[in-house]
Formats: C-alpha cells, sequence, structure tokens
C-alpha cells in the first residue's frame, strides 16, 4: 500500500554553495537559472545607485541599482533568501519603514522572483491597535478553522483507540506533498489535486490501520507501547518524506495571492477559500457524528467500546472509519496548512503537531467539537498574541494558555471527569 502511494513521488534536490564577489546588476549571478530582481523608487520616481544584497542557502552577493531603479542577482538555486537594501547608499531625506529594508522571500513556480521597494519622504504608515486587533483575530480564526481539521481526527482516533497517535503529523504532511506532486508535477488542475490527495490520504489511513493498528489491538497491545510506536512511525515516515523530497520548501499554484482588503481586514483569496472550505467540511463532520448512524457509532465506541460492541455495533468496522475520515481531514488541513504558511516542506505536519494535541487536550480528549473549540482558542491565542509579544514566541503563548485552562479544569473545555485518571 505504502509503495503504491509513493510510485510518484520526486527525487531529492541536491543542493550547493556559491559565493560571488560584487559587481554590476547586469554582472551578477548571470551564469545561474533563477534570478531575484526588482526595482527601488521614491514616490514612484527611480532611485540609481542604491545598494541590495543577497543572502541564503549559503549564497551571498550585491549589486546596486541602474537608472531605471531596477536591478537582477542570479542565484544558484530556488529557496529562501533575505533581500537587504543598504539604508546608507539612499538620498538624503528618504527613508524606509522600521525594518522595512529587509525583506524574506521564496521562490514560487517560476524561475524569477521580484522583490521591490517602494519608499517614501520621511513617512511612515501606522495602524491602530484596533484595526491589528481585527485582522489578527481573523487572521487566528482562519487558522484555528484548519487546525480543527487536524485535530478532530486525532481526537476521533483517541475516542475510539485510546490511542494518541503522533503521526498524525505526518498524514498531514502526506496531504500537502501528494497535492504538490498531483498539481505541480503532473500539471493536473488544482482542484483535482486537493481531492486525490484527501483520497490518497484516507486510503494511508486504512492501510496503517489495517496493516498496523488492527493487528496491534488484536494481540492486545497497551496503550503506552502503542503511542511509542506511533512515535516511530512518525520518525519513519517524516525522513522517508525527506529522502523523496529534500529539505527545500515548495509552493503549492496559487500561493502568493495579493490581499484584498475590507476595511481592517486584509485577507487573500485563498484564504477566503480556505476558511469556506473548512466551515463547510466541520459542519460535515458535525452531520456525520450527530445525523448519520456510522457517527452514532462512532459516539457510542467512543463512550464505551465494550458496551458498543455488546450493543452489537462492529467496533472494528467503526475504528477503520475513524482512521479513514481522520486521515482525509488531515490531509485537507495539511493543504490549508501549506497556503497558510505558506509552503509545503518535508516536516510542516510536525510544525503543527504539538499545536494539534494542546487543541485537543485544552477542548477534552476524546470529544471531536471539544477539539474544534480548543483549536478555535489555540488559532485565535496564537495570532492575537502577536500584539504584546514577538511573533516568534507565539507558539509558547498557546501552550501557556493550554496550561493555565488545566490548571483550572483538567479535562478540558468539553470533556468529563471520568476520562481522566
Amino acid at each position: 500500500m505504502l509503495a503504491i502511494l509513493f510510485v510518484t513521488l520526486l527525487a531529492a534536490f541536491t543542493m550547493a554553495t556559491f559565493s560571488v564577489s560584487s559587481a554590476h546588476a547586469d554582472e551578477v549571478g548571470t551564469e545561474y537559472d533563477f534570478t531575484l530582481s526588482g526595482n527601488v523608487k521614491f514616490n514612484g520616481e527611480a532611485l540609481d545607485g542604491v545598494a541590495i544584497a543577497v543572502d541564503g542557502n549559503g549564497y551571498t552577493a550585491d549589486t546596486v541599482t541602474d537608472a531605471e531603479g531596477k536591478w537582477a542577482i542570479g542565484v544558484p538555486e530556488k529557496g529562501t533568501y533575505e533581500v537587504t537594501l543598504d539604508e546608507e547608499t539612499l538620498p538624503k531625506g528618504v527613508v524606509v519603514a522600521k525594518g522595512g529594508n529587509v525583506i524574506d522571500t521564496e521562490f514560487g513556480l517560476t524561475d524569477r522572483k521580484s522583490v521591490n521597494f517602494f519608499l517614501g519622504e520621511g513617512t511612515r504608515n501606522t495602524v491602530s491597535f484596533f484595526d491589528q486587533f481585527v485582522n489578527r483575530f481573523v487572521n487566528g480564526l482562519n487558522f484555528g478553522l484548519l487546525l480543527a481539521l487536524a485535530a478532530i481526527g486525532v481526537s476521533l482516533i483517541f475516542g475510539t483507540t485510546g490511542l494518541s497517535n503522533f503521526a498524525h503529523a505526518e498524514m498531514i504532511t502526506f496531504g500537502a506533498l501528494m497535492t504538490l506532486v498531483f498539481s505541480v508535477n503532473l500539471g493536473l488542475p488544482i482542484w483535482l489535486a486537493i481531492l486525490i490527495a484527501i483520497a490518497l490520504s484516507g486510503m494511508l489511513g486504512y492501510g496503517l490501520d489495517a496493516v498496523l493498528w488492527k493487528p496491534l489491538r488484536r494481540k492486545g497491545v497497551a496503550v503506552i507501547p502503542l503511542m511509542i510506536v506511533s512515535i516511530g512511525l512518525s520518525l519513519a515516515l517524516r525522513y522517508l518524506y525527506q529522502y523523496f523530497f529534500g529539505g527545500s520548501t515548495s509552493q503549492l499554484p496559487g500561493a502568493g495571492m495579493t490581499d484584498i482588503k475590507f476595511g481592517p481586514i486584509s485577507l487573500s483569496p485563498i484564504d477566503m477559500a480556505s476558511m469556506g472550505i473548512s466551515v463547510v467540511v466541520l459542519l460535515g463532520v458535525a452531520y456525520f457524528l450527530l445525523r448519520t448512524r456510522i457517527g452514532k457509532a462512532t459516539r457510542a465506541v467512543s463512550d464505551n467500546p465494550s458496551l458498543a460492541s455488546a450493543s452489537g455495533i462492529d467496533v472494528d468496522g467503526v475504528i477503520r472509519i475513524v482512521w479513514v475520515v481522520g486521515a482525509a481531514l488531515a490531509g485537507l488541513s495539511g493543504v490549508l496548512w501549506a497556503y497558510f504558511r505558506p509552503g509545503v516542506s518535508w516536516d510542516m505536519g510536525f510544525q503543527m503537531l504539538l499545536l494539534v494535541f494542546a487543541a485537543v487536550t485544552l477542548g477534552g480528549l476524546g470529544t471531536a467539537f471539544g477539539a474544534l473549540i480548543g483549536s478555535i482558542v489555540v488559532g485565535l491565542f496564537v495570532e492575537l498574541s502577536t500584539l504584546w509579544i514577538p511573533s516568534d514566541m507565539k507558539y509558547v503563548g498557546a501552550l501557556v494558555v493550554l496550561i493555565l485552562v488545566l490548571l483550572f479544569r483538567p479535562q478540558g473545555i468539553l470533556g468529563r471527569k471520568e476520562r481522566i485518571g
């Protein structure tokens, strides 16, 4: 099963380290296939002789703008680069907003990436606290919704099997990687690639349960050994991804679309589509759990597997369906996470795993609706916390909230006390 799923994976990328000396824009890096370029303008007028430096992936080069304010530097490979404008070379009276002279940029699908600096005369645009709060609240809601897709899968699996599945991170990554393969490498429309990736993610969940988890359950393996097996599976899959895809980050089609302004709210079409898809899918999951026969059986197995079995419910069949649904939701979450970050990489699922577990624990272990609420709380706090703390620490802040809530309500927001212990 796994061998078939990975037939379409890419070969690993090779990396090299290069450096060049300073030169004029027309002479820098022309031997390379990839180019960073842009303009430096002041109130619409081109600025000549402004120094620009590029650094990243072991490569460093610099140049100056020409009479039209243009610059270009060739680079040896696609990747993330830091582009720096030397403020000392700007004409008198021309300033850059604090931190605006350094731009981190990443190549998309093309071999050329534009990085522009549009400057003003001694002016800085400021955004009110309220506008920042509203914008980050919406972004936090977006993040919380995509986090909920992954967290509900973890919660359903834990509720029906008692397993804390650390390999769920690699299911998240798998969905994004398969979308990359079918959309970028095989050239299929992005909507079709996403549907195929979700289907393959569900097949991966089915295969893992049939080959690994069901035999272990039949042998009566305890929960702690099962958790250790999931950690080993997580490591194996993660480095298998790295072997086939390399350590670089790739972009899905449509990433980097220009934001649309709605008052203080700034969202790209991808962000709006992500939120809409998340809401529709979450409503579908709620309907599945509350209104369908299989959903009711799932909740019965989660509450008491022995009683459910005695009542005639096929517990193994329910667990198999839960694995398929949970893996499919994780795959979709991985696609949306790839657009939110943005980018697809071999360890992207692992980067959000701790937040997924935080959301599940915060909402209440084994409760799907608790995972939804916990995810929204974590997503909002992650984004809103950057109003007061450095953005590099925003994920730590979410875990602090988790600790504080559990100090006062150990079972989580919607958890029940009998689940603890």
